[in-house]
């Protein structure tokens, strides 16, 4: 098990019990400090104060399991306008809105980013209008990277 799904698995049951939806995970080193971003939601969208009360379920949890070997900070947030999309549950939800879709090799006109709206999902793929009304299906261990997509 990777580092990643460690932490996940320690932290995703934390976070249920507060009623909140663990969105995704990061720990990197960002300087001379390694950073653990802990990317929550909930049903009304989330609060300065769900990410307090986050925080503070999480903070003992990790120090008596202790699943890393050093100090880090500890930041728990919400994911922002253009959440990632990974799980079913989160393309379902944005069904009929509009996504960014990155691949890991070139789909349409020699392209790995694709935007357009999301039209449904199977077991191994996404359906997805693109800007120009073609239609494809993306087959999901193509994908790179999926996002909720706004222009300003």
């Amino acid at each position: 098990m990777s580092q990643k799904d460690t932490l996940f698995s320690l932290i995703e049951p934390v976070i249920q019990e507060e009623g909140l939806e663990l969105v995704d995970l990061e720990y990197q080193k960002e300087g001379k400090r390694w950073m653990l971003r802990v990317f929550i939601d909930g049903p009304q969208g989330i609060s300065h104060n769900e990410c307090v009360r986050a925080t503070r379920a999480l903070e003992p949890v990790l120090e008596e399991e202790d699943p890393i070997p050093h100090g880090f900070v500890l930041e728990v947030s919400s994911p922002g306008l253009d959440r990632p999309l990974k799980k079913d549950r989160d393309f379902e939800r944005v069904v009929g809105k509009k996504v960014e879709i990155k691949t890991f090799i070139p789909l349409v006109k020699n392209e790995k980013t694709l935007r357009g709206t999301l039209l449904g999902l199977a077991q191994d793929s996404l359906r997805l209008e693109l800007e120009d009304g073609s239609t494809i299906n993306i087959p999901r261990e193509k994908i790179a990277r999926a996002r909720l997509h706004f222009e300003l």
